[in-house]
This record gives structure tokens, C-alpha cells and sequence, in this order.
């Protein structure tokens, strides 16, 4: 894994919590400065503390966000945290209670009872990811310990580095009301329309999301990609990645070689991802039977029913092969489980009681062996 794709892979490399590979990133990020400015807009942060790459995506998807958390109330003691944060020493110390009583003091909905369970659970999730990133340290305690006991109090360092997790913005954010205003920010005082935006915005496209589709919104931006894919765009990332460009009638993906190393993508070493490709391989099926229609665009419209059904035969085909927890599952919760993976990643999309199955799922398909296969249709 080369210096660039460790920089794309995490979100930041703490001085505190890894000072050997803190050096070796900002010795070398130098290195990329001009691919990273010129065509992603991306901005490099290089201070004693911390080295990170400001990883703005191109749109708003589904899987993009902190994969912990799950309730919005930890984003919001997240976000509290931070701010208590703010005004603590760089290698201070503190203890969880002063936290505490600093989230009950600017509390403005109603009070903070921090004797509720689902309380101390959420900001235990908040403080555990806190860990994890390297915003704090635990020096004495356990977070486990407070989510049993309100009154149990964990001493913790600062490292410095919240103040670098939140984006600096251009304007007032309480004026921003989409995901998609966020991402315009970083763009503010240039013309849309200007050739150096329509670059930056079609390769972090290429670059984060899960493939980049033809539609209404996205027409100049795939004209771009068939006019400068082969002899521009894939040289460019192939300069640093181990990677093809593959362009399609409504679809263009940034496909990673067995070198590469960049963090998420798909399929991985997950076996949501292996049943994922079988699932596409029976729609693929259906559509080649005549069963199923593909539009224009490649996307598929059925009942939601239907898409269950499939899913189901996914299950009864292959299970086999599954790991265990995905083998023992009942029908109803494969269903769920695949469904919301599926959702995650936007194959698929709900549409009023039917499902519609994204262009880009079937691109790519996965068999078992035919042995394996033998006496399972």
C-alpha cells in the first residue's frame, strides 16, 4: 500500500497515537499535492499533530457516514464531545464526568438524564469511536464501566486532533439544509460550469462512489468520461493505483487491481458481498429468460415480492457456501439483511410497494464452482 492509498484508506494519521507511520505519511504526502489539488480539490492538513486528506465525496450516498453509529443521538453527542473538546489542552486530561455535565449544561430540548440507559449506551458508542480514531486516550477506567453505572467515572486524554475531524467551511453551516449544500461548500466562488469544477467533481465520483451513472443530473459529467476516460481519467489514477477504467452505454467504474489497496469497495472480504454477486447473477438470469426488462438506463422495475422471491432462491441455491451466522439465518431475516446491504450501497432503491434494481448491481456477478453447483437448480 503506497502513501496516496493509505491517505484515501484512513481519515487521518495521529502523531499520538502512531508516530512512525505519522512521519513516513508527511515525508512523503508532498509527493501527491498536485494530483490531489488539481484533480480532486482535495486539501491536505500537515501539522505537529496530525496528517489528514480532506476526502469530500462528489455526491451524498447511503454508506457514507460513521458506520458505529446507528441512532442519530450519537451524532449529536458525537458533535458534543467535540465542542467540549475545544476548549481542552492539547495532552490535558479530563474525567467522563466533566463531559457529562458539560452535555447537561447546554442541553436545550429537556434535561440529560444520564440514569437512562439508552443515554449512557449511546455516548459509550460516541466515546469508544472517539478511541478508536484517535481523538482520545484512556488512561485509567472503562467506558463498559459507565454504561453500567451512571456514577462510574474514566479518566481520558486529549490528543488535539477533534479540533481537525469537523470540515472548516466558507460560510455559516446553520444555513446549509441538504448533505448536497455541504459538498457544494467546497466549491464556493467557482462557476459550476467551468471545466476545472465538471474534472474534480467526475473524478471524486469515480474515486468514492460505488460506479457513476448516466442520467438527467449527471449528462455534461459522462460526456466528460467518454471524451477523456481511456487517454486522461484512467492514466491519471493509474499513475498511482493499480486500476482500469471501464466505460459502459450508461455506466463508467474505476475498477482496482489485485495491487490496490484503498480502503472500502466492492466486493470485499465480506460474505454480504459474495451472496450480493450471487444475487445479481439470478437477476441477471431473469432478465436473460425474458422474466424481468431492463429500461433504457439498464434498471429494472418489480414487485417488491418478486425481489424477496429472489433473494430467497439466493438463500435455498447457496447457502452452502455461506459462513455460518448468514447459513442459520430464517428466510425473513436473510431477506432483511441482504435487502439493507443491497440499500446501503444503492443496487437497489424502493419505489411504492416494487424495487428498483440499480444498473450498476449486475455489472459484476459471482458463481460458485460447477461441481458445487451440480444438482442445485
Amino acid at each position: 500500500m503506497n502513501t496516496l492509498e493509505k491517505l484515501l484508506s484512513k481519515r487521518w494519521f495521529v502523531k499520538a497515537v502512531n508516530k512512525e507511520e505519522y512521519y513516513q505519511i508527511k515525508d512523503e504526502v508532498g509527493k501527491y499535492q498536485n494530483f490531489l489539488s488539481e484533480k480532486l480539490g482535495y486539501h491536505i492538513i500537515v501539522n505537529p499533530y496530525v496528517v489528514k486528506l480532506e476526502k469530500i465525496p462528489a455526491t451524498p450516498e447511503n454508506w457514507m457516514g460513521i458506520m458505529e453509529f446507528s441512532d442519530p443521538m450519537e451524532y449529536v453527542f458525537f458533535c458534543l464531545t467535540l465542542m467540549f473538546l475545544e476548549d481542552k489542552e492539547v495532552d490535558g486530561q479530563f474525567i467522563l464526568s466533566q463531559l457529562t455535565e458539560f452535555m447537561q449544561s447546554i442541553w436545550k430540548q429537556s434535561t440529560l438524564d444520564w440514569t437512562v440507559y439508552q443515554n449512557r449506551r449511546y455516548l459509550v458508542k460516541v466515546l469508544k469511536y472517539c478511541v478508536k480514531c484517535g481523538i482520545l486516550q484512556v488512561y485509567d477506567g472503562s467506558e463498559d464501566q459507565f454504561k453500567s453505572d451512571s456514577q462510574a467515572d474514566v479518566l481520558y486524554l486529549n490528543t488535539g486532533v477533534s479540533r481537525y475531524f469537523m470540515r472548516n467551511f466558507t460560510k455559516d453551516i446553520m444555513k446549509l439544509s441538504s448533505a448536497e449544500e455541504f459538498i457544494g461548500d467546497s466549491w464556493v466562488g467557482m462557476d459550476e460550469d467551468r471545466g476545472i469544477i465538471r474534472r474534480q467533481r467526475v473524478y471524486r465520483r469515480l474515486l468514492l462512489s460505488m460506479g457513476m451513472e448516466r442520467s438527467e443530473e449527471t449528462e455534461e459529467d459522462f460526456l466528460y468520461v467518454r471524451n477523456y476516460g481511456k487517454k486522461t481519467i484512467e492514466k491519471d489514477f493509474s499513475r498511482y493505483f493499480d486500476c482500469e477504467l471501464q466505460i459502459y452505454r450508461n455506466h463508467a467504474f474505476l475498477v482496482l487491481g489485485e495491487e490496490a489497496a484503498m480502503g472500502k469497495c466492492f466486493p470485499d472480504g465480506n460474505n454480504l458481498a459474495d451472496i450480493a454477486l450471487l444475487c445479481a447473477r439470478l437477476v441477471r438470469e431473469k432478465v436473460a429468460d425474458g422474466e424481468w426488462e431492463a429500461d433504457v438506463r439498464d434498471e429494472i422495475l418489480v414487485p417488491e415480492n418478486q425481489f424477496l422471491d429472489l433473494l430467497e432462491r439466493c438463500k435455498k441455491l447457496y447457502e452452502e457456501g455461506f459462513w455460518k451466522s448468514y447459513r442459520e439465518m430464517t428466510a425473513r431475516e436473510f431477506c432483511k439483511t441482504v435487502s439493507e446491504y443491497l440499500l446501503q450501497l444503492e443496487f437497489i432503491e424502493p419505489q411504492d410497494g416494487q424495487v428498483r434494481i440499480r444498473g450498476r448491481f449486475c455489472r459484476m456477478i459471482g458463481e460458485y464452482p460447477i461441481d458445487f453447483m451440480q444438482g442445485r437448480k
